[in-house]
């Protein structure tokens, strides 16, 4: 029986599937170990790992197991290591397999370490450090499951082998990482009345201008701007380190996007500024990956449909999900503008993404994301997404972070013969994560070649998917039950989140949705815990941008 099942319903419907708790805050109650252990998702291994002395806070256990947990992710990373990726013998899977699991335990070290270390030397965290490390200790064990899931499709002997020696320890550090959410939720994260939060203003910020025109008067002539600056010309008050220039017929710095990539400083802070990278009209052949140590990256193309960056990596040909990206960023606060992300695999190549991203405060403006299956990964930690094309057909929004979509429109493409079209996977697999997709403001329609093809709002990838509609327009290509099953199963129906809020057009009607526990028609109070400024905290991070954002409900 799971934990969700022996909660009241109120509690199934905020403390499980929301940011917030029902549970009163253990940070003045008792701090037994029994107490302690029974506040987790995992009782029985918490209290096997619990220190030989009783504590006296919740503090004081959170940050024990936080140590656990940081010693576990560094022993793992080095489990993964000791696997030579390139073995002979290896089968495809599984070296991408390894390779994927090294960089997610490589960030889970990252993640884990900075927030012992804020942890360890603030003696009182304010409310976007909590925030912050909220999102970190979440991305971790996403970062978990995703290893986890990849390992899982590995079928040879030898595939097996390395499964076999990796699924026990990823195990019980991903049982140690849920135990370290638990607790510093219950223990950091202030406890707060959804009725009671705040409501944002309507908020606008200066939208970039037409890069096109920009580039037209600067490209081809090779250029580079150095130097800490505003570059108020180009992007309102946007705080500039240095900028070039790709273009393939060589009058820029660069003729490929991963050159410019390469070229950027590592670790930079905002307030260095960005690192700008102006991509020329073309069609990029090129797998870019923007790695975790390339900070505030801005790429600007000349628009949709112009600046196109193509791949066609997929599953059938041996790709695992996650490496199948023609576009991969985990590099914190990465924008991009005008746009196009694609690949061309095709529906009958199954998984092929066009981009996955991992990048935390990161921010895309009309850009364009087109695939079938699969097509936009959003994995983890914190995104935003304005007034971008969005194309697919399975499954093709997925991933765990905590995302907003907005004044974005998302196109249904026509799928393999018998299939149905589903729009969301979203990836929640603790009930402590704070994350989810929220769908504000979008425009739900279907692409030109879609004919009749039956369409679903989301279906559950993993136990607590959390997934909201929130005054978007809906064509009458919605199915009126609006949700799906994962695998025709009755998988998480209780324990999802799925809800909906002041949307329009023939497909919004609720009447005959589905009747799940975990299903909600959702008052104002509801949505708006799911907008820009309270979800992913945009008022302290999107002004950076200078890009436009509404900040809560409309």
């Amino acid at each position: 029986m799971t934990m969700a099942s022996k909660l009241s319903p109120l509690c199934n419907t905020f403390l499980l599937f929301m940011l917030f708790s029902c549970s009163p805050s253990l940070a003045s109650s008792s701090t037994s170990p029994s107490t302690i252990c029974n506040s987790t998702p995992h009782p029985s291994f918490c209290k096997s790992n619990l220190p030989p002395h009783e504590l006296s806070t919740i503090h004081d256990y959170g940050w024990h197991f936080l140590h656990q947990s940081l010693s576990s992710a560094k022993d793992f990373l080095s489990l993964v290591k000791s696997y030579p990726i390139f073995h002979s013998s290896y089968s495809k899977p599984t070296v991408h397999a390894l390779k994927d699991c090294k960089l997610l335990a490589d960030l889970n070290v990252d993640f884990l370490s900075k927030t012992f270390q804020t942890i360890s030397s603030t003696k009182s965290l304010n409310s976007m450090q909590t925030k912050d490390l909220h999102t970190l200790l979440s991305a971790t064990l996403t970062n978990q499951e995703t290893c986890s899931d990849g390992l899982q499709e590995l079928t040879s002997e030898l595939d097996s082998s390395v499964k076999n020696g990796l699924f026990g320890p990823l195990s019980n550090g991903t049982k140690l990482h849920s135990i370290s959410l638990a607790l510093f939720k219950h223990g950091w994260v202030p406890k707060i009345n959804p009725e009671s939060f705040p409501w944002p203003t309507e908020k606008k910020h200066i939208m970039l201008p037409n890069m096109e025109k920009i580039m037209k008067g600067l490209l081809p002539l090779k250029l580079s701007i150095s130097g800490r600056r505003l570059l108020q010309t180009t992007f309102g008050n946007v705080l500039v380190s240095q900028t070039v220039f790709v273009n393939p017929d060589g009058s820029g710095d660069f003729t490929t996007v991963n050159d410019a990539v390469a070229a950027a400083p590592e670790k930079t802070d905002i307030s260095d500024g960005y690192f700008v990278i102006y991509i020329a009209a073309g069609v990029y052949n090129e797998y870019v990956s923007v790695d975790s140590n390339k900070h505030y990256l801005m790429m600007i193309g000349e628009g949709i449909g112009r600046t196109v960056i193509t791949g066609d990596h997929n599953y059938v040909d041996g790709w695992s999900t996650f490496d199948s990206a023609t576009f991969a960023v985990v590099g914190q606060g990465f924008v991009a503008k005008e746009i196009t992300f694609r690949n061309t695999a095709g529906p009958s190549k199954h998984q092929a993404v066009a981009v996955r991203n991992g990048a935390d405060l990161s921010t895309f403006y009309k850009c364009s994301f087109e695939g079938y299956q699969d097509t936009l990964y959003t994995h983890s930690l914190r995104q935003f997404y304005k007034e971008c094309d969005i194309y697919g057909t399975i499954d093709f929004i997925f991933g765990n972070a905590a995302v907003v979509f907005q004044d974005c429109n998302i196109y249904l493409r026509l799928p393999l013969h018998g299939q149905y079209n589903v729009i969301t996977a979203q990836g929640k697999t603790d009930p402590n994560q704070n994350t989810g997709t929220s769908i504000h403001l979008c425009s739900i329609r279907a692409a030109e070649e879609l004919n009749g093809t039956e369409t679903y709002l989301g279906r559950p990838w993993k136990e607590y998917s959390t997934t909201v509609y929130i005054q978007s327009f809906m064509d009458s290509l919605i199915n009126p039950l609006g949700w799906h099953t994962w695998n025709d199963t009755d998988f998480a129906l209780d324990t999802l989140y799925y809800g909906e809020y002041g949307n329009t057009g023939s497909g919004s009607n609720t009447s005959s949705r589905v009747t799940w526990l975990g299903y909600h028609v959702m008052n104002k109070d509801e949505a708006n815990q799911f907008t820009v400024c309270n979800f992913i905290q945009g008022d302290e991070w999107l002004p950076a941008t200078q890009g436009p954002y509404t900040c809560g409900l409309v």
